[in-house]
């Protein structure tokens, strides 16, 4: 179905389901999952708490991160299979926006621009969108502690941060799956008809409701 696709990435805002799905994906379509480390940040927990002090650390490291692993990416031999990836990195472009003050995200400009050259292009996106409330509720469904200090604002900031970037973006095909009536308390993504949206979208940018399953 996707043999000529070598790299199949997840995107969308925090609590919508990517690392879950790209897990799925890689299982299902046999492929290589790379999920972006940020467990490993030394100062997100910091930034959830105090994200003015800690956002240009913090932000400066999921960058180096993300590029240590995209330069693996791109080296993605040609008999390997298919990299399923929970981000993209333009994802911390959205962040370091969102987050960082004028002068910062200046200096952060300066090494975004050096690194996104070298960076993995994926064939196809698949944008996972929810309203506010549903991200909100699978934040605090998933119960992880330093998420807990998340609050409205910042889920409606990045929301919107994601809607802006992603209008315009065509860097690769987009297929953009609404999923807010999912409760993933009790449901699955229905992935036969999901995985019929991604190979359908070969250009531009599709758009669909994404159906559920029972657990």
């Amino acid at each position: 179905m996707f043999g000529d696709y070598k790299h199949i990435a997840i995107e969308g805002p925090i609590g919508v389901g990517k690392t879950s799905l790209a897990r799925t994906l890689a299982q299902r379509l046999g492929g290589r999952l790379v999920l972006e480390a940020a467990d490993a940040n030394p100062f997100l927990e910091n930034f959830y708490s105090d994200r003015r002090r800690y956002a240009l650390a913090t932000q400066l490291s999921f960058l180096a991160s993300r590029y240590r692993q995209q330069t693996e990416m791109r080296q993605h031999d040609l008999f390997e299979p298919l990299i399923i990836s929970d981000y993209i990195f333009d994802k911390d472009r959205i962040f370091a926006g969102l987050t960082l003050s004028h002068d910062e995200l200046d200096l952060y400009e300066q090494f975004y621009r050096m690194m996104a050259a070298r960076a993995a292009a994926p064939d196809l996106v698949v944008l996972l969108l929810a309203d506010v409330d549903t991200l909100l509720r699978r934040i605090a469904d998933r119960g992880i502690p330093c998420e807990s200090g998340l609050d409205r604002e910042y889920i409606e900031d990045l929301s919107a941060a994601y809607g802006e970037y992603f209008r315009v973006y065509d860097a690769a095909p987009l297929l953009l799956v609404d999923t807010s009536f999912i409760d993933y308390r009790t449901q699955t993504l229905e992935l036969e008809g999901l995985l019929t949206e991604m190979e359908q979208t070969r250009a531009g940018q599709r758009v669909c409701v994404a159906n559920a399953e029972a657990r």
